[in-house]
């Protein structure tokens, strides 16, 4: 995620913007101030503690929608500070009586506004993906070899959804079934090989690890767009059958390189993750991942 400072009438609200999802995500404090004419970051966050406290009370469900990101505050420091996106900020909005409510909604949607143009010119997006990655450091090989993922990855769950998959859960589920299938690891236990917690596996994978997962997410959805599964365990089969395709290109590619594909490797060194084939010794039966049915998406 790529933090930005967005402002409404000469009001800062930190944002960040989440790449997988393609979502903004945005500082409830900092929204709570707009509209509430805060003069203090204090107030701001007295106002929303006795506002959530009043939602709660009320059973609102927006407050599941309501998640922490690490924010930079004002000392320069980041701290994990409430979010919501879109959806969850307009709903905020109806909750808060404010005359600034109408003109906020309309700069929400200038705000979304470069995301219906990226829609429109496709390349925009890449483009800023691209430069978020090169900001953190990472290779331009293993750079244009994640955009490529990110597209698979669109394609597969605009695939899903035509198939009546529509909840982040049961994506997480498919996901978890395809990635065993060819790396031989749940997405927990790919995770603790490493040493991962809530960061991105494929922010954390080698270029090889990236194109085998790939393989398996595009014959996902060339099967699925084949056989039209019906069912939710219907797609569970095709996303296994996906994944074991890739399977067994990583098998040929172990024959033949000498190298482990699955790897301890991750974006601490990033300047290895495009090198992985000279990583002899980094094998993944080096850490051994416990078993963990709790399983989350990429």
């Amino acid at each position: 995620m790529s933090n930005k400072i967005q402002i409404f009438e000469d009001k800062k609200v930190r944002t960040k913007w989440d790449a997988e999802k393609e979502e903004w995500y945005f500082s409830v404090v900092d929204v709570v101030g707009v509209l509430t004419n805060q003069e203090t970051q204090r107030g701001s966050s007295n106002y929303w503690a006795k506002l959530k406290q009043r939602l709660n009370e009320e059973g609102s469900e927006l407050l599941t929608f309501c998640q922490q990101l690490k924010l930079q505050s004002s000392d320069g420091k980041f701290y994990n500070t409430d979010v919501l996106d879109t959806k969850g900020i307009l709903r905020l909005v109806q909750s808060i009586p404010s005359k600034k409510a109408e003109p906020f909604k309309v700069w929400l949607a200038e705000v979304g506004n470069e995301r219906l143009n990226e829609i429109a010119d496709p390349e925009k997006a890449i483009l800023r993906g691209a430069e978020y990655y090169r900001e953190k450091g990472y290779t331009e090989g293993w750079i244009n070899q994640r955009m490529q993922g990110i597209d698979m990855r669109r394609k597969l769950t605009d695939e899903w959804k035509e198939r009546g998959i529509d909840k982040e859960k049961d994506y997480a589920i498919l996901t978890n079934e395809m990635t065993k299938a060819w790396s031989g690891l749940n997405i927990q236990e790919y995770k603790q090989l490493k040493d991962l917690k809530k960061e991105s596996l494929r922010d954390n994978m080698t270029d090889i690890e990236l194109t085998l997962n790939q393989l398996a997410e595009v014959t996902t959805t060339a099967l699925s767009k084949k056989e039209k599964p019906q069912t939710f365990s219907e797609n569970k089969k095709v996303a296994k059958k996906g994944g074991k395709v890739a399977h067994n290109a990583k098998v040929d590619f172990e024959k033949a390189v000498g190298v482990k594909v699955v790897s301890t490797l991750n974006a601490s060194k990033k300047e290895l993750l495009e090198q992985r084939t000279v990583m002899i010794e980094d094998v993944a039966t080096e850490r051994k991942p416990k078993q963990n049915e709790d399983d989350s998406e990429m």
